[in-house]
């Protein structure tokens, strides 16, 4: 094999960016152009498809392939690039609005399909694009231009939407941890089916500061958690914290008080078919609890792409139509003088 020579610079097109300075799209298309040049993907085999809003701007600055499409259509555009060529490496890039609103039901069918594409998800819990709506995340009781008086509406949690789906991989990065980000692209991506990367973004016009609570650098390690497969759930700046379950409901504990020890917390597994703890996870929310960084879930299943290429083949292995000609001389023929 052929030693990988890429950079992230191979990824970066001509284009200028045109985010607002300060913006956290900025972290995160570096930490795609990144995660490409790991992987050692030929920018000729990957596609970006994108739907509307300050996000999907994302494929005018990736040398490869993109779709810049309509508004909650990237889903299903994604979908049909897959299908239509399978050895492509399919990115959907979108945002709480584009995916969660008027794109939703393309979201949850493309995720309960499991078609095997990478969704990533831009959530700064406002609509940015159109200057400042409150969007399907944004915090009960958020005032913006369209809840004057504070949004009565409870939000999507999109973990909790993702595994209700029929989700096969959840995760969830900060903007601003580009290396945390870079790993979980790489499993994102490693994965065979849809997986959903929701990455806490902040818009600093609109919504600045939404996620300050847990990325405050003073005290994210004690109200976050990485999650990795196969070892304790521990967090805290002196990792002296963890996560147990008592009664179905988990509790956070501190090791070395009544007797707790690192034996004590659980174990995360992020391959367990069912998804009972994994939506507990994906749903803790400070200040009750750390909030879950990470792959949460990450169960392997057969994808929609090759499940249609393997029922095609099956279908052409069994008809006696073998040609146009056959198709067309089949059934009822009758020639015309």
């Amino acid at each position: 094999m052929a030693e990988n020579t890429l950079t992230y610079l191979d990824y970066k097109s001509n284009q200028n960016v045109r985010w607002c300075p300060g913006c956290g799209d900025h972290a995160i298309l570096n930490a795609v152009q990144k995660t490409m040049a790991d992987l050692g993907y030929d920018p000729k085999d990957v596609a970006i498809i994108s739907g509307i809003g300050c996000s999907s701007r994302f494929p005018y600055y990736m040398n490869t392939y993109g779709f810049h499409t309509i508004h909650g259509r990237a889903s299903a555009i994604a979908s049909g690039v897959k299908l239509a060529n399978p050895d492509l490496h399919v990115w959907q890039i979108t945002g709480d609005g584009d995916a969660l609103a008027i794109g939703g039901n393309h979201f949850i069918h493309a995720i309960r399909r499991n078609v095997d594409i990478n969704i990533i998800l831009f959530n700064n819990q406002i609509y940015g694009l159109t200057k400042g709506q409150f969007s399907p995340t944004s915090k009960k009781g958020f005032v913006s231009k369209t809840s004057p008086f504070g949004t009565i509406e409870s939000p999507f949690r999109p973990g909790e939407l993702s595994i209700g789906a029929r989700g096969h991989f959840f995760a969830r990065s900060i903007d601003k941890e580009i290396k945390l980000s870079i790993d979980i692209f790489k499993e994102a991506a490693l994965h065979h089916g849809t997986s959903v990367v929701e990455v806490l973004q902040n818009c600093v016009i609109y919504n600045d500061r939404t996620h300050e609570a847990i990325t405050d650098k003073a005290h994210k390690d004690d109200r976050t958690i990485i999650l990795k497969h196969g070892e304790p759930m521990i967090f805290g700046k002196n990792q002296d914290k963890g996560l147990l379950l008592k009664c179905l409901d988990l509790r956070v504990v501190t090791i070395g008080e009544n007797g707790i020890t690192k034996d004590d917390l659980l174990v995360h597994d992020a391959h367990c078919e069912d998804s009972t703890m994994h939506l507990k996870l994906a749903n803790m929310e400070y200040p009750n609890y750390p909030v879950a960084l990470g792959v949460i879930r990450a169960v392997k299943s057969p994808t929609f792409d090759s499940e249609v290429v393997n029922q095609i083949k099956q279908v052409q292995q069994k008809s006696k139509l073998k040609s146009f000609r056959d198709l067309a001389f089949s059934g009822d023929v009758w020639e015309v003088k």
